[in-house]
């Protein structure tokens, strides 16, 4: 049996490649019909980057492919990557009017190693869109005109072409460039747009070097007993320090402090109850400080199904529009929630999922 490729922990930063399945229809096996798809794959992602309390640094979007490079605090990437993966399909299936699987499941994701290698991935994924079959005998200005103007990657909002996507966190990488802060997307821009011009060939050999990581030799060694040490059941911290590292709550946690700011009792956030916000905030709550799937707060909420959490969801948005006392409320819990998994351990896993029913008070 192969050994999956995926290992999970607080704080990692990982390169995701999703593919399109390629089996339902040969001759077209593309993620995005058009534009409309587009838009609502990134609607989604922006959504689970919230849900999850994921830090998505850049993206590319291709005509069968995704990539992304995120960080996952909680150590939640199956899960963010499951939701991203069953929405999206959800919405193609019914817009194509086909059925099935849309995204391989066996997506890749590896480890990165912070610094010159997470930089160095940074422009060859926003590369990505110059070097496709069209585009390789255009002139280097065109591509690069091509870059700036490609809609569907983080590139143009982090070069300064574009409005930068409100879900994309471009602060780390542009703290790398040097100088003035003034001055960093110029010079991130010039980084990027230099590899039209030159080989990248050594960064391209270490994407190549090892299935679990993307990094130096030491940081490869790492990942892989880091992975050996999780197959074993051996649950210690490693020495290598992870910008964001957050606990999951239990469910009586998160109900515990949802009770106290809406000063309900946490039955009440199991109930049915017509114009009612508070099983919408705890499916929010749930899935973001709980670490739980939106069918699994579904479950522990007595709704059932993903979709009728989803209706919940879009539900919550539009009624704190209109409801400043929820908005606040919604607020507070949140900021005790937020400060409650910081002070949390250091919990590892390996493609795991929590049971909900073991959670529930």
């Amino acid at each position: 049996m192969a050994r999956p490729l995926r290992i999970e922990f607080p704080g990692a930063i990982y390169h995701v490649t999703a593919r399109m399945l390629g089996n339902w229809k040969k001759e077209a096996d593309r993620l995005f019909e058009d534009d409309r798809d587009r838009l609502r794959f990134l609607e989604r992602l922006g959504q689970r980057v919230e849900q999850y309390d994921s830090r998505l640094f850049l993206f590319t979007l291709m005509a069968n492919h995704v990539h992304l490079v995120l960080e996952t605090p909680a150590g939640n990437l199956g899960r963010f990557m499951q939701s991203l993966s069953t929405a999206y399909t959800v919405y193609f299936n019914l817009r194509h009017g086909r059925h099935g699987h849309l995204l391989d499941g066996r997506y890749k994701a590896k480890l990165v190693q912070g610094d010159e290698y997470l930089l160095a991935l940074t422009r060859y994924v926003h590369l990505n869109p110059a070097f496709t079959s069209q585009m390789k005998r255009k002139t280097f200005q065109e591509r690069a005109n091509h870059l700036r103007a490609y809609r569907w990657s983080s590139y143009p909002g982090y070069a300064g072409m574009r409005k930068q996507y409100p879900f994309v966190d471009e602060g780390a990488i542009l703290a790398m460039m040097s100088g003035p802060k003034r001055e960093r997307r110029r010079r991130y821009r010039k980084y990027v747009e230099s590899g039209l011009a030159q080989s990248d060939e050594e960064f391209r050999e270490a994407l190549k070097e090892s299935p679990l990581s993307i990094g130096g030799e030491s940081f490869r060694a790492m990942a892989e007993e880091l992975y050996d040490a999780l197959v074993e059941g051996r649950e210690r911290p490693e020495d290598v320090t992870f910008r964001q590292t957050k606990r999951p709550l239990s469910v009586a946690e998160v109900l515990a402090v949802l009770s106290e700011v809406f000063e309900v009792e946490p039955a009440a956030f199991q109930r049915r109850r017509r114009d009612s916000a508070l099983r919408g905030v705890g499916d929010t709550m749930l899935i973001r400080h709980g670490g739980l799937s939106q069918r699994e707060a579904g479950q522990v909420l007595g709704m059932g199904t993903g979709a009728a959490v989803s209706r919940q969801l879009r539900q919550l948005a539009e009624w704190m529009e209109g409801d400043p006392v929820l908005r606040r409320r919604t607020r507070q819990a949140e900021v005790r929630l937020e400060a409650m998994r910081r002070g949390g351990g250091w919990p590892l896993s390996i493609n795991s999922r929590a049971d909900p029913t073991a959670l529930t008070p």
